[in-house]
Parts: C-alpha cells; structure tokens; sequence
C-alpha cells in the first residue's frame, strides 16, 4: 500500500491571474503558481530529510512515528484479505463486509452509513464493530465407516429393472443296475433367484451465500456427505435390509443355515468350529468371518481346549488377521453379542451374496426451485438390489442354547 503525503495548496494559488484578463496568460501564470508551490513543498521535504540526517536518524526510521505505525498496521490487514479465501469473494474480489470494514478502520464512525450498516455491532460495551467472519476451505467432518460387504460379494452392473439367477435345485438320480436291468428316468430340479432393484434417495437444501462464500468446496462437500450417507444405508440393508423396499440382508435370508452358539450371552470357541466345519470344503476354504469390533475383542480373548489363542495376529504387512486359519472381516453393521443375535457370520461371500447396481449415485442441482428464498436443492439418487444367490455357502452363529 503507498501513502502520498499531499500538502495544502496556498490560499489562491489556483486563481486565475493575468493581463488584460488573455486567456492564455491566464493558465500560463496558474501553471506558474502550481510549478512553484510544487518546488516548494519538495524544498521543504528536501530540508526536513537533511535534517533527520544530521540527527543520526534514517529516512526510512519508523520507530517513533505514529503515523508510520498506522500505515503498516493497515498494509498488513490488506495483505491478509488479499490472500487467497481471506475475505474475497468467488472473483477474488474483496466482500461488502471487508470493504466496509477497511472503510470503518480507515474513517472510524465517519465512514459512510451504507458501508457501516453491513457491520455486526459488537456486544462489546465500548462499542465498535466485529470484523468479517473468514470462510475456510477446510470442512470439519466426523470419520464415516462403512461396511466392507461390497467388498466381499460379487458386484455387477445392469440395466434392467430386476436381475434373475437360473438355479439348479436337484441332480439326476442314478442308480447302480445289473447287465439285463432297465434304466430309470430321472430329472434334476431347476429354479431362479431373482434380485429386485431397489431405490434410496434424499435432497437437501444449502444457502446460495454459502455455496458462493466456499468457492464451489461446500457444494463438493455435499456431495461427499451424499455419498457417505448412501454407503452408509447400503452397508446396513447388506446385512440386515427386509428385501421389501431395502435390499435382501445377509441376516435376514431365510435360506441361510445357522449354528447354535450353546450359550445366550457367552461365546463359545466350540461353535464357532461348528459353524465352520458345517459348511462344505469348497466354501470353507474360501471363506471368511464377518463380526463387528465388540464382537472381534470378545473373541480375541478366546482359547482352544490347549490353551491356544482362537485369534492370529498377522504378522506380515497386508495380510488379515486369522481366526481357525481364516480372515476376519470387521462389519460395524453387525449386530453385538446377545441373546437370539447373530453376530457372527462365515462363509464364501463372493459364490453366495450378489450386489446389484442399476445406478451409480447420481446428483441433480435444482438452483430454482427456492430461488427467490436464496436456496438451492441438491438432490441425490442410488439404485442397487442384493440377495442370497447360494445358501450353502453361508452361515450364520445364532446366540442361543435352542
């Protein structure tokens, strides 16, 4: 910021003098005036350096000028609201609040009254006015954890309203027969598991101002909060959606088999080598267990019948930890140990869980719908299905004796 020290001209300076009254003398002998007041004041500016000079003080010592204090105070807040955010609107430009308040800070109470209107009146009992708030572009947010049954299912796209899985039900019936016996008939038995497409939506609503004032951040923001929300309420009908209006849940699949845990409240480490060896080899071996975390530090205190920890630590950068030599998976959406809960699930989830996406999340910007309130509705769609394909390959652990 540059200060121009201006000195007052002299009482008729810049009057119009000449002979004969000759316009052209006229100006000549006013531009004379104006030329000499100019030399003079740069005279006494000269004479006023000299002696700062003589004194042992530098002409750029501000140290004891009072003046000199007020300028840099203020080049230091215009630099601050010149940064990037610092006050300025999307253009760059300062706010109506920031340029006020340079002209409060500059001008005090004989600022003009527009510009002092747009101040909020400090609480202070000296009075006086609070400075512009400053819009970060940082976004406080709360850590979102979803569940890693998509990860674990088989996933696939389409395009049509319900997807269906031929599904074989039985196998021919052969039988041993001698050299003369006649062959008898037999049909194995088919069906199909269809998955219906479900839909999840909301809007909200977000002030223009704020949508301005973030620089296009708050509008991303919402966005990733949709996003969360919508990962948030898939990851729970995965596991326990009705298959009305949700998805079919893992849990509430009447297909799915279950184990009896021999105790309501009490995990039992004999049950859950039921509940693994009661599936069939193809999918134990690929299976993996799925519990929340209260339920996986219960189990980590767990021991065989020789005192050996159920629970193996890994111990090798990018592989999970092992329960009875396989993965576990930790799912917040399970539910906790109690009685008749199922807190525990195992099996091959890629052969017997499919997710079925129709839509990826998908996001309109409705600017006028309430735009003379100043608001814009942001509204936010997804469409997906899932189902058990294949029973047999899961397993559920049910808290109860019978």
């Amino acid at each position: 910021m540059k200060h121009t020290c201006l000195h007052m001209l002299a009482p008729g300076a810049l009057e119009l003098k000449g002979e004969n009254d000759d316009p052209i003398a006229t100006v000549t002998a006013a531009l004379d005036e104006l030329t000499k007041t100019v030399n003079d004041g740069q005279k006494a500016l000269g004479d006023r350096l000299t002696a700062m000079e003589t004194k042992g003080a530098k002409p750029d010592d501000k140290k004891d000028d009072p003046a000199a204090k007020l300028t840099e105070r203020l080049d230091k807040i215009e630099a601050k609201v010149n940064r990037p955010g610092g006050g300025t609107d999307a253009k760059g430009e300062p706010s109506v609040e920031q340029k006020a308040f340079g002209a409060y800070l500059r001008h005090g109470d004989r600022a003009p009254d527009a510009e002092l209107k747009v101040l909020t009146v400090s609480s202070d009992t000296q009075g006086g006015y609070l400075a512009p708030t400053e819009m970060s572009a940082e976004f406080i947010r709360d850590i979102t954890e979803f569940s890693p049954i998509r990860t674990l299912a088989t996933v696939r796209t389409t395009l049509a309203p319900a997807v269906s899985y031929p599904k074989r039900t039985g196998i021919t019936n052969a039988k041993w027969k001698g050299e003369t016996q006649a062959q008898e008939a037999s049909e194995p038995g088919f069906g199909q598991v269809e998955i219906p497409i479900r839909e999840v939506n909301t809007y909200v609503d977000v002030s223009n101002q704020l949508l301005a004032d973030s620089g296009g951040t708050a509008e991303a923001e919402i966005n990733l909060a949709l996003a969360e929300d919508f990962g948030q309420k898939e990851g729970l009908a995965f596991v326990s959606g009705n298959g009305i209006l949700e998805p079919e849940g893992l849990l509430t699949a009447a297909s799915l088999a279950e184990t009896l845990n021999g105790h309501a409240t009490t995990l039992s480490a004999d049950a859950l080598i039921a509940l693994m060896y009661a599936l069939p080899a193809p999918y134990r071996s690929r299976g993996s267990w799925l519990m929340n975390g209260g339920t996986l530090a219960k189990l980590r205190t767990m021991k065989d019948g020789q005192g050996n920890y159920l629970w193996q630590p890994s111990y090798q950068a990018g592989q999970p930890e092992m329960i009875l030599g396989r993965p576990v998976v930790e799912a917040i959406d399970m539910p906790d140990v109690a009685a008749n809960a199922y807190p525990i699930l195992f099996g091959d989830f890629a052969t017997g869980y499919r997710i079925v996406d129709r839509l990826a999340l998908s996001i309109l910007v409705n600017p006028y719908i309430r735009a003379t309130e100043g608001i814009t509705r942001i509204h936010a769609t997804r469409r997906t299905g899932a189902g058990v394909v294949q029973a047999r390959a899961l397993r559920k652990l049910k808290m109860a004796v019978s």
